[in-house]
C-alpha cells in the first residue's frame, strides 16, 4: 500500500492500530478476552467476539487447546492450511484437527498461557501473528510419548500464523520438544531412533545439499545484511547485527547489543543472565553446526509499555552439518536444519529480554533419520 492508494473502509493505520491493541503481558486473562469487548482495530471478516488480532489469536488458542474446543479448527483454518514445524509439514486441515487430537491425549490437564504476541498487518492485507505460549501439564495418559509418566512439565513454544477474515492459511510451529521429554524423564535417544524409523518407513531422508552458500566459494561471507523484509530502523538494525553475529562469526558484537541485565529465556527452559550467558549459548548453537548459515524469514515489531521499547519477533532458518562437539554430542557430520523463533525486548538499544525457541529433539531425529538413510 503506497501514500496515493485510497484507505480501505475499516482499515486502521498500523501505527495507530499498534497504539490500541491490548497487550499480553501487562493483563489477567479475563482481560485479555473479555465478553463483549468493543472493537479495537478494524477485524473485517472476523468472528465478532474478536476485538483485535491479539484477542484472536490469544482466544482461539485457548478455545481450541484449553477448553478442547477442536472443531473450532474447521472455521478458523483454511481447507488446505499449510503448517510447518521441524519434524514435518502439515498439508491440510484435517490433519490439523487430528493432530491437536493426539497431542491432547497424553496431556488432558494442559495449559497454555500466553506469554506474548508480536504481530503486524491489518484487515485488508492480512494479518501476521507471533504467539509466544508457555505451556503446562501432567502426562497422565498414554499417548505419543508412550506410557504415561505422572510427571509435570513446562515448556515453550511459539507459533506464527498468516490469517485472512478469521482463518489462517499458513503457520510455523516451533516446540521446544526436548524440555518437555526430559522434565518427563524419557529417554531422548530412544524416542528420536523410533521417530526416525517410522518417517523412513513412508520414505522420508535426510538429503546433504552440500554447501549452504554463506561463503561463495572462497569469498568471505557477504558484508551487508538482507534488510529487504524490515519494515523500520529498528528492524534494520537488528537484522544487521544477527547477520554480523551468526553469518559473518563477529560474537562479540553480542556485548554491544545486549543490556548487562539481560535475561535470555532459552531452550530446555533455561533462565541465564548477562551478554556472556548469551555469547556462551550463541557459541553452543553454532558451534555444534560450525558451517551453519543464518537466514532470517520474517521479521515485525509493536512498540509496549512493559518496560518502553519495543517487541521484535523473528522467524528464522539455519542450516548446517553436525561437525563440531557442543549440544548434540559427538559430530556425526550429518545435515542439520533449525527451525528458529527468536522474541526480543529492545529498550533504548540494546536487548534487555530474549526468548529463543527451537527443538533440539528435531535435531536428533534429524541425525538419526541421517544415518538411516545412508546405511
Amino acid at each position: 500500500m503506497t501514500a496515493s492508494d485510497p484507505v480501505p473502509a475499516g482499515h486502521v493505520p498500523a501505527k495507530a492500530a499498534a497504539e490500541k491493541v491490548i497487550e499480553v503481558e501487562r493483563h489477567d486473562f479475563v482481560e485479555l478476552v473479555p465478553v463483549g469487548a468493543p472493537r479495537r482495530q478494524g477485524m473485517r471478516g472476523f468472528d465478532p467476539e474478536y476485538a483485535d488480532i491479539v484477542d484472536y489469536i490469544v482466544r482461539c488458542t485457548h478455545r481450541i487447546w484449553d477448553e478442547r474446543d477442536i472443531g473450532l479448527i474447521y472455521t478458523h483454518y483454511t481447507h488446505n492450511a499449510v503448517l510447518y514445524s521441524a519434524l514435518g509439514t502439515i498439508y491440510n486441515r484435517e490433519d490439523v484437527v487430528r493432530d491437536t487430537i493426539q497431542r491432547l491425549v497424553s496431556f488432558p490437564e494442559r495449559r497454555g498461557m500466553a506469554t506474548q504476541v508480536v504481530w503486524r498487518g491489518n484487515d485488508s492485507e492480512g494479518f501476521y501473528t507471533s504467539h509466544l505460549v508457555t505451556g503446562s501439564g501432567r502426562h497422565t495418559q498414554y499417548g505419543h510419548f508412550g506410557k504415561p509418566t505422572g510427571r509435570f512439565f513446562v515448556s515453550r513454544t511459539i507459533a506464527d500464523c498468516m490469517i485472512v477474515e478469521n482463518k489462517i492459511y499458513r503457520e510455523w510451529l516451533v516446540s521446544d520438544n526436548m524440555a518437555l521429554i526430559l522434565q518427563l524423564g524419557l529417554d531422548a535417544d530412544a524416542l528420536a531412533e523410533a521417530r526416525a524409523a517410522e518417517m523412513a518407513s513412508r520414505g522420508e531422508t535426510v538429503v546433504d545439499i552440500g554447501e549452504n552458500r554463506r561463503l561463495l566459494g572462497q569469498y568471505p561471507p557477504e558484508a551487508a545484511a538482507d534488510v529487504s523484509i524490515a519494515h523500520s530502523e529498528h528492524e534494520v538494525e537488528c537484522l544487521r547485527w544477527l547477520h554480523a553475529v551468526y553469518n559473518q562469526r563477529m560474537f562479540g558484537r553480542i556485548k554491544d547489543v545486549y543490556a548487562p541485565n539481560v535475561q535470555w529465556h532459552g531452550p530446555r527452559m533455561k533462565e541465564l543472565y548477562g551478554p556472556a550467558a548469551v555469547l556462551h549459548q550463541t557459541l553452543a548453537l553454532v558451534g555444534s553446526i560450525p558451517d551453519c548459515s543464518f537466514t532470517p524469514q520474517h521479521i515485525c515489531s509493536v512498540p509496549t509499555a512493559d518496560g518502553g521499547g519495543e517487541k521484535i519477533a523473528i522467524r528464522w532458518i539455519m542450516e548446517g552439518h553436525h561437525l563440531g562437539h557442543g549440544l548434540l554430542g559427538a559430530p556425526t557430520g550429518q545435515r542439520l536444519f533449525v527451525m528458529g523463533m527468536t522474541h526480543l525486548h529492545v529498550v533504548g538499544g540494546k536487548v534487555v529480554d530474549e526468548w529463543v525457541v527451537y527443538d533440539e529433539f528435531a535435531l536428533k531425529v534429524q541425525m538419526k533419520l541421517g544415518a538411516l538413510s545412508a546405511s
